[in-house]
């Protein structure tokens, strides 16, 4: 590498460093944007997974010369029929599922007590550093219990005031859905309006792709989850499996976050499965490995394709840092945010090489 390029590699980690200064510096004007964005978050977030979702329909429909806003009317009435079969046919039963388990759960923990307790009177069986730590944490629930009462009240008015946020987010959602369906194609040329020609095709180029990724991502992943939901249900309902359908919708749910979420959706099941009968610890990994190996050798490569081209190890990592820094939800989103920042690195690098080659500006 040339004197003159590590000058410019220098120059521009110089200037990025600056930049993060000058943020820092500045946070008095950055907060509260951030709590702007954060505060119209959701809907923008539910109504966006809402339009990759039904975007192939309203497509369809206006292919078929039907008006766009009787389409979104008709894509809004989709959406309120599944909303409603799941309310009269599936919710009553995962209720009555979620409650009985919830009954269940004291009797779970009195096998539990009877087993330490057969354990305890065997203690030579039992290190002493095991005993200890028991003891241990027996002796200080009080302290917990204690401290838990102490921050109740806290934690209860920061959660009210959550939920009238949640509320509201969810009730914008049908709105923010309509102007997306209705306006959405007018993004991109609103956007490319702003460069010249050659260079407003590159940036067509560039969130083309991004839509193609995000759009691959979201169906893909609902779809697939929906598929292993499916398929864990009949395993669960095979082995006579109790509150098969609370935990398949557990698994289903959990399966939206990439790789760790399968390994987190066998978890209740197993527990379930323990006390049920502890022959049920193998069927049910059993169900939960099969219905893995079918939807990574036959539904994912069908549905999303080839467009992530995700490493399994950068998945991790990227779920990883991403929980470490925003919790759950930056488990949930890490890996659509790392395929769109990854598309938009490898577009700008590509302009850069066949700017180089043709001996032209680049985009940027």
């Amino acid at each position: 590498m040339s004197h003159k390029r590590w000058f410019q590699v220098l120059m521009f980690f110089i200037l990025l460093f600056l930049l993060i200064l000058l943020i820092s510096q500045t946070s008095f004007i950055f907060t509260p944007l951030l709590q702007l964005i954060g505060a119209v978050a959701l809907p923008i977030i539910g109504a966006g997974i809402l339009y990759y979702l039904t975007k192939p329909v309203m497509n369809f429909l206006v292919k078929r010369k039907v008006p766009k806003i009787l389409s979104i009317v008709i894509v809004f009435l989709l959406i309120i029929s599944v909303i409603a079969l799941f309310v009269l046919f599936i919710w009553p039963i995962a209720r009555d599922q979620a409650n009985r388990l919830i009954d269940s759960i004291p009797g779970m923990i009195k096998m539990v007590e009877d087993f330490i307790s057969y354990w305890q009177q065997n203690y030579s069986s039992i290190p002493d550093q095991v005993i200890s730590a028991i003891n241990d944490f027996a002796q200080d629930i009080p302290a917990y219990l204690e401290n838990a009462t102490s921050n109740i009240f806290g934690f209860l008015g920061a959660f009210i005031g959550q939920l009238v946020s949640i509320v509201l987010g969810v009730i914008l959602i049908p709105f923010f859905l309509f102007f997306m369906l209705k306006d959405g194609h007018k993004l991109v040329p609103f956007i490319t309006q702003l460069f010249s020609e050659k260079k407003a095709k590159n940036i067509q180029s560039l969130l083309n792709k991004i839509d193609k990724v995000l759009t691959s991502f979201i169906q893909g992943q609902l779809l697939v989850s929906l598929a292993v939901g499916i398929l864990l249900l009949i395993g669960y309902l095979i082995i006579g499996l109790q509150y098969s359908v609370i935990l398949a919708l557990f698994g289903m749910l959990m399966n939206v976050i990439p790789f760790l979420g399968p390994y987190i959706a066998v978890i209740p099941a197993l527990l379930v499965g323990a006390f049920q009968d502890p022959m049920n610890l193998l069927w049910v990994a059993i169900i939960m490995l099969v219905a893995q190996q079918i939807e990574s050798t036959l539904i994912s490569p069908n549905v999303m394709g080839q467009v992530l081209n995700l490493h399994p190890l950068t998945v991790i990592t990227t779920i990883l840092a991403a929980g470490s820094i925003a919790g759950f939800i930056g488990i949930l989103f890490a890996v659509p945010i790392y395929a769109v920042f990854r598309t938009i690195a490898i577009h700008f690098y590509q302009t850069y090489v066949k700017s180089k080659k043709e001996k032209q500006d680049a985009l940027i």
